[in-house]
């Protein structure tokens, strides 16, 4: 019989690895070929052209106009739909059976806004907290609710 591969992403809007367990008590090692970091730009990197301008609604004064979304938001959301296909190349591969997110609580959402019906039937836990600072062998408590690491 083989093992059982569950993923575990770590996340936050910026960057994000996979952690691999291939069954109980034998803990969680790094996959380094899945490790992701945003290219995380300034405002000023990211809008580098001037605002547009516009009329007021009354009278004859002009204004910039405000970006309809925050970007560094944008590129987090952008982010997050990178990951999402990662795992579902991955998953349609065979790479892994189960998967579970660990993410910052608005990455988490982003995650889950875009995630096809086949990679949600596989989740087996979710932990809306970012851990992508902890080191590796430091991780088994955190995952202690949802993985037997």
């Amino acid at each position: 019989m083989k093992p059982t591969r569950t993923w575990i992403l770590i996340a936050n809007g910026a960057q994000a690895h996979i952690l691999l367990n291939d069954g109980p008590g034998h803990g969680v090692t790094a996959l380094d070929e899945f490790e992701f970091q945003s290219a995380n730009m300034s405002n000023q990197e990211i809008n580098a052209d001037r605002p547009g301008r516009s009329f007021d609604s009354t009278g004859d004064s002009r204004h910039a106009m405000e970006p309809a979304t925050d970007p560094h938001r944008h590129e987090a959301r952008e982010f997050a739909t990178m990951l999402v296909d990662v795992l579902s190349d991955q998953h349609a591969k065979q790479a892994y059976d189960r998967l579970i997110i660990v993410a910052a609580p608005a990455t988490l959402g982003d995650l889950r806004n875009k995630l096809p019906q086949a990679l949600k039937t596989i989740i087996t836990g979710e932990i809306a907290k970012d851990l992508t600072r902890v080191p590796i062998h430091d991780m088994a408590p955190y995952l202690t609710d949802v993985l037997a690491v």
